[in-house]
């Protein structure tokens, strides 16, 4: 948490890329689906939570808000397209944690987001992000149950190309934390 943030108030928070194309969408609701008959003992990622994150941020103040949106529109970017291939795990096959998506075309315009909002983040006091992954979460891995059928299915879809997508919008998004998963708005808005 942030200093001088209070509990009451506070807002998890962060900045990406809503994914909006229904044929991005109808791949991940059906590589989910495959992922969850596989047996794997996963937590799958809501369709309406399905994103492209540049930064997260933590918990913020009501007050930071439209101090981090002032630094958002500084940000130049055109609309741009990214391709979305690929399916692998974080931290790696031997202990998969993460399952996400990858991209191909894109990644260089994302991290150069990234870049330009870093030290502008790091002024308004937020700890330095050095990593910069571009990806879109599809699972957590709980346990190790069923994990050699779970990591077949990954190797098998580690090279396949699911589609482009058109990035203009760049959001500020809040995350309410509830037992049956996160729950996401939008905040402010950066459109190009």
């Amino acid at each position: 948490m942030r200093i001088g943030v209070e509990m009451a108030e506070s807002i998890r928070s962060f900045i990406a890329f809503d994914i909006d194309s229904e044929e991005i969408l109808r791949a991940v609701s059906e590589v989910q689906k495959k992922l969850a008959e596989s047996g794997g003992d996963l937590k799958l990622v809501a369709p309406s939570n399905i994103h492209l994150t540049i930064r997260f941020l933590g918990t913020i103040s009501p007050g930071d808000v439209d101090r981090i949106f002032h630094e958002m529109e500084k940000v130049a970017f055109s609309p741009f397209d990214v391709e979305i291939s690929g399916v692998g795990v974080f931290p790696n096959l031997n202990r998969p944690r993460v399952i996400w998506m990858g991209l191909q075309k894109g990644a260089d315009e994302l991290r150069g987001i990234f870049r330009q909002l870093e030290p502008r983040l790091q002024s308004l006091g937020f700890k330095p992000e050095r990593r910069f992954s571009s990806h879109i979460t599809l699972a957590r891995v709980r346990s190790a149950r069923n994990r050699t059928q779970l990591i077949n299915f990954i190797t098998l879809l580690k090279n396949r190309r699911f589609g482009l997508l058109r990035l203009n919008s760049l959001k500020l998004k809040k995350s309410v934390l509830t037992p049956k998963g996160p729950i996401y708005s939008t905040l402010r808005e950066v459109s190009r």
